[in-house]
């Protein structure tokens, strides 16, 4: 059974996620998720001594579960153009689960890289040789255009992922309001591997 202490952490973690989720960790205060918890700040001191470090058991949590969907969607067998769907699905779902996670993950990545990575994939990497070989066989099968992997792999991380972390240049230099900037990025889950896709298939 789930003892008492185990519920007011789970209690409190559920109230950071919805809290930073919505306002980030520089515009929430612990009062306010000692309130949206249902307890007193003390208590949430007694198990969280700050905002920082709540802040970072909140998404290393959420990237926890986020690093086993990747590890097995790079090293499944799946066609290459079927890996890249998914890779991309994978990423974008995660950044609107939770759109601080990508700001968190590029601040912390560039303080301890080693020691973060680690961290984030439980010092179970993935396998992205695998992934850079098939892309390579494709390529001499004279499926795919020529690409270096490498490229190929920054090509999907970083247009499943800039969006997010250029978030307030779209809704405010733009003036995308917020409805309109959610149903992109719901768009984004089937436009980005499609040009992807668009851009290798010969």
């Amino acid at each position: 059974m789930v003892n008492e202490e185990q519920t007011t952490e789970q209690l409190i973690l559920s109230a950071a996620k919805k809290i930073f989720s919505t306002q980030g960790k520089d515009g929430s205060s612990m009062q306010e998720i000692a309130d949206e918890a249902g307890i007193n700040k003390a208590l949430l001191h007694y198990y969280f001594r700050s905002k920082d470090l709540l802040f970072e058991k909140v998404f290393f949590d959420e990237l926890q579960k986020f690093s086993p969907i990747l590890k097995t969607a790079i090293a499944s067998e799946a066609p290459l153009f079927e890996k890249i769907e998914k890779l991309c699905e994978t990423y974008i779902r995660m950044a609107i689960d939770n759109p601080y996670l990508p700001v968190f993950v590029i601040s912390e990545i560039n303080k301890q890289p080693v020691v973060f990575i680690h961290r984030m994939f439980q010092n179970d990497l993935p396998d992205f040789y695998k992934f850079s070989m098939q892309i390579n066989r494709e390529v001499e099968l004279g499926n795919i255009k020529p690409i270096l992997p490498p490229h190929l792999i920054m090509n999907i991380l970083s247009m499943c992922v800039f969006p997010f972390l250029m978030k307030p240049m779209f809704v405010h230099g733009m003036k995308i309001d917020k409805d309109l900037y959610d149903e992109l990025m719901q768009q984004r889950i089937k436009e980005v591997p499609a040009f992807i896709i668009q851009s290798i298939k010969k």
